[in-house]
């Protein structure tokens, strides 16, 4: 098993421009059947809150499941989803299979009031999971979507589901790169799972991202990581590795998550 963490530029607003982005980043890429492929937060429009033009009218939802088709591989990406007759959007992280049909919706648990997200976004309510299959191996994933990364409660919840891996989205400004990276790897230790982490990289209108998008394993080892340009990351998933590490120290097995009031 693969993942390829899509580090992009965005255009600003311009989901055709950012869909021909990432084909050209995977243009180069061995993506083989099964195989996971990353994107970041709204990465159609980048890090919006016009959510009355930028919210998903079916275009970015239908380049999810035709790239999971035609590449034969799991795709997740970001997108703004406005349901009809609702007040606010929901910042949504969408999985598509390699039949094209959708596998998961989750919705961004912890909105960015720093950012004034909750203005125009609601949050979701619920932690999702999903069956993450190639040939033999399987792993259930739990997506995320930036800010989630500072709430560690989230990723517990989901290692008691039976999670090995996170994969998560985002547009994470240059000014707290620092934070990036070291919740990251606390995320990846303390739940003895893969941290899958993706980020943009460029200028919108109000910010300058730095990209630095990561993959640490289950032990705290640093699988790849990327500088400040745009490129793809691609990195082994090894579920042995995952479950020798689990048994031999076994800090999952040990949590008391149920029994703390």
């Amino acid at each position: 098993m693969q993942a390829h963490l899509v580090q992009l530029d965005m255009a600003w607003e311009q989901p055709e421009a950012n869909f021909g982005r990432v084909e050209g980043l995977l243009a180069g890429t061995d993506i083989r059947p099964g195989d996971l492929v990353l994107l970041p937060e709204m990465l159609a429009t980048g890090f919006s809150l016009h959510t009355e033009t930028t919210s998903d009218r079916g275009d970015t939802l239908r380049f999810l499941r035709d790239l999971a088709r035609r590449r034969a591989c799991f795709v997740q990406g970001g997108r703004t989803v406005l349901a009809d007759g609702a007040p606010k959007a929901r910042n949504h992280m969408t999985t598509t299979g390699p039949d094209g049909l959708v596998l998961c919706e989750y919705a961004k648990i912890h909105p960015f009031s720093f950012g004034r997200e909750p203005e125009r976004f609601d949050g979701g309510e619920e932690v999702r999971t999903w069956e993450w299959t190639a040939g033999d191996a399987s792993v259930t994933v739990c997506p995320a979507v930036c800010y989630d990364l500072r709430f560690p409660e989230l990723f517990r919840c989901a290692v008691v589901r039976g999670a090995g891996v996170i994969a998560l989205g985002a547009c994470w400004p240059a000014a707290r790169q620092s934070h990036w990276r070291a919740l990251a790897i606390a995320r990846a230790i303390e739940n003895q799972s893969f941290m899958l982490a993706v980020n943009r990289t460029g200028d919108d209108p109000h910010l300058h991202y730095c990209g630095g998008s990561i993959a640490v394993s289950p032990t705290g080892e640093i699988l790849g990581e990327l500088d400040d340009r745009e490129g793809t990351l691609t990195v082994p998933i090894d579920l042995a590795a995952l479950r020798a590490w689990r048994q031999t120290f076994p800090a999952v097995r040990d949590m008391r998550l149920r029994e703390i009031r």
